[in-house]
């Protein structure tokens, strides 16, 4: 069970160490964005980049799940090589399709979906879906080979070519929104030519009549479901977008920015769990390996989630411009409700492991009905952490729905009473410390960082820890004691 961890943490760390780098300097250079960028200008940028990875689900048509998914169902190399193939194909077809219809109705498009025509913010916007859906296809290759190096790479060429662009065409060139786009989207484009070299063998140029049947009736019912589920990280920001304020949005925008390490710990997860968790032939331990990867899983993003309500307000008087600091009212439900998304995530693997993907669209579907009726409540006397709030609502309901969809599929023994000790330690702390606790200042910091680290030391004295895992923290701190001097 501990090297099922190891690899778990491994790869899900070589996944994201290019989107780690990438986050920690788009941070650093907050101070810099939020001087050259209007608060319109940010929402409008983030707008249309979740807009692509939307538009992506549909487009990919649920072959990058499936191809993960049936990839270890083959062990010969020939085979497998033969399904990278069949997979890679149809989304290039798919994708090179839809770019170029986006393109002739670019300046309608625009309309439609900012309120205003701007052909050129559009057309940079259909360039960033076809190169980032055919890169997630390339980098689903690398991810069932554990090609972690690869990806290493690609993902840090990708970093330092955005870095460079998005500077210069910000800052320089005060290209604005444009600018943020097209430094994010021509990175994303000169990596996927550079994979597409790498990985020339295991790309298709054809359409595979035999494989993709199988591909598409795994993978196409998961497309509603992920479309809902993701529709959540956007629905919220184009309701505060339309109907409350640009500027909302931007703020919104901010805040799911600085969210950026429980973000990046989910999409870490996302990258590693699939493979690893559909790659374990033995049921039973499966079933052990998943139940346990939840309770941790709450454990780590439930003291970051805390961490970011405790000392957020800080972190934006560090890091954005004066403008920007209302941001922190919706920093802690935003973090909270990516955190969720990982919950589902290890719920939906349950269902793929039983090959069941048509209970995940009504509880994504119900989740989404959900956030609307949230927002329409909650946006107007709370603002954007009412937006925030109603993410977390609707996650919550979705995680309710598809436990009971999914329970009798491949039955696991959730740790019930350890997750809520979690649930009622980290979020009685936060709580907490938010009321009543100062909010600026020496005092107020230090304050919350020690409601902060009292939180690990109150799951000790109420019991969370087993036996083995005592053992194990003793263990691993006797070898982090230096060796006495002879």
């Amino acid at each position: 069970m501990l090297a099922l961890f190891q690899r778990l943490v491994r790869t899900g760390a070589a996944y994201q160490v290019g989107e780690a780098l990438a986050k920690l300097v788009a941070v650093g250079l907050l101070p810099v964005y939020t001087r050259h960028l209007t608060r319109a200008d940010y929402g409008t940028a983030d707008l249309l980049l979740t807009l692509v990875i939307l538009v992506s689900i549909v487009i990919r048509l649920g072959l990058v799940e499936a191809f993960v998914r049936f990839y270890y169902d083959h062990a010969g190399a020939a085979e497998r090589d033969r399904m990278a193939r069949a997979a890679t194909s149809l989304v290039l077809v798919a994708t090179t399709a839809a770019a170029a219809l986006g393109a002739a109705l670019a300046g309608p498009l625009s309309e439609l979906v900012l309120g205003f025509r701007d052909a050129t913010l559009m057309l940079i916007t259909v360039l960033g879906l076809w190169s980032f859906t055919n890169l997630e296809m390339a980098y689903a290759l690398l991810r069932v080979d554990e090609r972690a190096g690869t990806f290493l790479r690609a993902s840090l060429t990708n970093v330092g070519l955005t870095i460079a662009l998005s500077v210069y065409l910000v800052v320089v060139r005060d290209e604005g929104a444009r600018g943020l786009l097209l430094g994010n989207f021509a990175a994303s484009t000169v990596v996927l030519l550079g994979l597409g070299w790498v990985l020339r063998r295991r790309i298709g140029l054809r359409i595979d009549r035999e494989r993709l049947p199988a591909l598409l009736r795994f993978g196409l019912p998961t497309v509603p479901a992920e479309v809902s589920v993701f529709a959540l990280n956007i629905v919220d920001r184009a309701y505060l977008y339309r109907v409350e304020s640009e500027s909302a949005a931007g703020l919104y925008s901010l805040a799911v920015k600085l969210a950026a390490v429980v973000i990046l710990f989910t999409r870490a997860f996302q990258y590693a769990w699939p493979p690893l968790a559909y790659s374990i032939a033995d049921d039973e331990e499966a079933r052990r390996f998943y139940s346990l990867v939840a309770t941790y899983y709450v454990l780590f993003t439930g003291l970051v989630v805390a961490a970011l309500a405790l000392l957020g307000r800080w972190a934006l008087r560090l890091l954005a411009a004066p403008s920007f600091f209302d941001a922190h009212e919706a920093l802690p439900w935003v973090a909270l409700g990516w955190a969720l998304y990982g919950l589902f995530l290890v719920l939906v693997v349950i269902a793929g492991r039983a090959r069941v993907t048509t209970r995940n669209f009504p509880a994504a579907l119900i989740g989404l009905a959900v956030n609307g009726l949230l927002l329409v409540v909650l946006v107007g006397p709370l603002g954007i952490a009412g937006a925030g709030i109603a993410l977390c609502g609707a996650y919550v309901v979705m995680l309710a729905v598809m436990y009971g969809l999914t329970r009798r599929l491949f039955a696991v023994s959730f740790e019930w009473l350890r997750l809520a000790q979690l649930v009622v330690v980290i979020g009685g702390v936060a709580v907490a410390g938010e009321v009543a606790l100062p909010t600026a200042g020496a005092g107020g910091l230090l304050a919350r960082t020690g409601a902060l680290l009292a939180i690990p030391a109150l799951l000790v004295l109420t019991g969370f820890l087993g036996s083995a895992e005592r053992a194990r923290l003793r263990e691993l701190t006797r070898r982090a004691r230096p060796a006495p001097r002879g």
